[in-house]
């Protein structure tokens, strides 16, 4: 049985990646997700970051980073203030890690 493709295609990509973020394309939007909002992007490999899949026509997800995001995520960030503690929870393991040494 074949599947028909009818409409337009849902693709993601990303177009650009700078010292300060990464600029996303999903469906016809154009997201541009820093790397203070979204640290887990910030030193990976080029590959890695733009292996980016768009499942369910809503989720993104990048899976050799493991990370998944929701359309919903970039486009109302108000409505989900918790965000990555990547930053802050190794700058505390560097303080423990200092004052055990003192």
């Amino acid at each position: 049985m074949k599947s028909l493709n009818i409409g337009k295609s849902i693709s993601a990509s990303v177009e650009n990646i700078t010292p300060f973020g990464i600029w996303l394309f999903v469906k016809e939007r154009e997201y541009f997700l820093n790397y203070v909002d979204y640290p887990y992007f910030k030193n990976q490999t080029l590959k890695s970051i733009q292996h980016v899949q768009l499942l369910h026509g809503y989720h993104l997800y990048w899976p050799e980073l493991d990370v998944d995001l929701e359309i919903d995520n970039l486009e109302n960030p108000a409505k989900y203030p918790l965000r990555s503690q990547t930053v802050k929870s190794s700058t505390a393991s560097l303080a423990r890690r200092r004052a055990l040494v003192s």
